[in-house]
């Protein structure tokens, strides 16, 4: 995946089809977001296909550039609070929950400085080492990156659900890895990490399909 823009879809059809079947697993509402990431991951491949045609000389440069932003929208501006928002509503219960809030507000204002950067300042799209470089110079920092894996993984660790904990650890040696092999090329490297990630939630949704709704029942009657 991520060299070109059949990969892409091809990558696409693959995660949509464990978006789909990870969707059939969901036992609550509350794991709807959660269980909801491999499909996003899918859309979000689908979109970068047509950055590859664009930059490949098949689409307009508007076009081209529209797509990028899409992209980005989803990689940058929305995912460092849509995963602690995600956890935070599979906690089964309140004092789970709680130990989310720090990092749905650190995502929250992490993902509204990236929207901010996204809409204040231009993006440039290149292709480099067969990856697609996405550069936005006001998200371009180390600093921002810190708070970007804080945010997307932070969660995952201080989770009450051990296979969270387990989620959280694969997670971040795959955002690390990413970083130190192909920094310039993070961004589009996500694929990589969206097929990994998309995996382990479909295993974990499979194994604890008859334990999940005993958690929450459980937590109603504790409260």
């Amino acid at each position: 995946m991520c060299f070109s823009a059949a990969a892409n879809f091809v990558g696409s059809g693959v995660l949509g089809g464990i978006g789909v079947v990870t969707l059939t697993q969901v036992k609550h509402r509350r794991e709807l977001l959660f269980a909801s990431l491999p499909a996003l991951f899918a859309i979000h491949q689908f979109i970068e296909g047509f950055v590859w045609l664009g930059l490949d000389g098949n689409l307009s440069p508007q076009v081209t550039h529209d797509m990028g932003a899409a992209f980005m929208l989803y990689a940058q501006g929305l995912l460092p609070f849509l995963m602690p928002l995600s956890v935070y509503l599979f906690e089964p219960n309140s004092a789970g929950r709680r130990g989310m809030v720090p990092f749905l507000i650190l995502g929250g204002g992490t993902s509204l400085y990236i929207l901010w950067a996204l809409t204040a300042f231009g993006l440039e799209v290149t292709v480099k080492g067969n990856s697609i470089v996405y550069i936005n110079p006001a998200t371009n920092n180390t600093t921002l990156a810190v708070l970007y894996v804080i945010a997307t993984c932070g969660s995952l660790f201080f989770s009450k659900v051990r296979d969270m904990v387990l989620f959280g650890s694969a997670n971040l040696v795959i955002l690390l890895v990413v970083m130190a092999a192909k920094r310039y090329a993070f961004t589009s490297l996500w694929c990589a990490y969206a097929a990994v990630a998309s995996v382990i939630i479909l295993a974990y949704f499979w194994k604890s399909s008859r334990i999940r709704p005993l958690r929450y029942a459980a937590a109603v009657v504790a409260s």
